[in-house]
């Protein structure tokens, strides 16, 4: 139960990464606030999560992460029902595969707004609502961390997702700077880049033969990753063992890069 007595707060967590990071989080003891567009989803989420606590420890906040209002009344929500926020994951995120040259204006805008606009706005939001709770505090009586999941395609350009690349290689960078500004607050902040993951998002891929033949050749572990295995590292990076990294970026591709 290291997270016992905090508050954490997931994007995109209707499913895939997101999904399993709430739970492990809320296993490990922490009350999580499930962010997303779908009531559905989230509310499928907390359920799942709720079923097996003696107590609720998940709540649903339906919001449009890169939509400025919708994160501020977020934000006004925690700090009104909870007055802190300990955990922070910025996980939500699309993709499109497109060629550059093929791509629209529109689509660029879609794509950088839903994995690097929003990672900005609900890191600027809740990262002042984090920083004016340290202030609060004589000591730094809980550990507070930020986690971004950027992508293996944040190091390596991909020529089916050069849109999402861009956008995730940009996040990498936004960790860096943000790490460096939250410091004098405690307030850790790194990303986690994951390789191929089985999600919903992926099933698709992985029904194609070659795709995934393709995948197995160019992974060491010879399998894709599952969310849970995500979820574990953004754990470890949201805990106090984790508390000399910060500015990180942790890449878990099954040994991608090394093939």
């Amino acid at each position: 139960m290291r997270f016992s007595q905090n508050i954490a707060l997931i994007t995109g967590a209707g499913s895939g990464i997101g999904k399993a990071t709430a739970i492990r989080l809320a296993n490990d003891g922490a009350k999580v606030i499930l962010v997303g567009r779908t009531r559905s989803k989230l509310q499928k989420t907390a359920d799942e999560i709720n079923a097996t606590k003696k107590i609720p420890m998940a709540e649903v906040f339906p919001a449009d992460v890169t939509d400025t209002e919708d994160i501020q009344e977020l934000a006004d929500y925690v700090e009104q029902q909870f007055g802190d926020l300990h955990i922070l994951v910025n996980n939500a995120g699309s993709s499109i595969s497109s060629k550059i040259l093929d791509t629209t204006e529109a689509e660029w805008d879609s794509i950088q707004n839903s994995n690097l606009k929003s990672v900005f706005l609900v890191s600027r939001i809740l990262g002042k609502l984090m920083a004016n709770s340290v202030k609060k505090e004589i000591l730094h009586s809980h550990d507070r961390a930020i986690v971004n999941v950027a992508s293996l395609s944040g190091h390596h350009a991909g020529a089916q997702i050069p849109l999402y690349s861009a956008a995730k290689a940009a996040v990498i960078n936004f960790t860096q700077s943000l790490a460096i500004e939250l410091a004098p607050y405690g307030i850790r902040v790194n990303s986690v880049s994951p390789g191929f993951i089985e999600t919903p998002l992926t099933e698709k891929g992985m029904q194609n033969e070659d795709f995934a033949h393709a995948m197995d050749r160019n992974t060491a572990l010879k399998r894709a990753g599952k969310a849970e295995e995500i979820a574990s590292v953004i754990a470890f990076l949201a805990s106090t063992e984790a508390s000399y990294m910060t500015g990180s970026d942790v890449l878990v591709d099954g040994g991608w890069q090394l093939m």
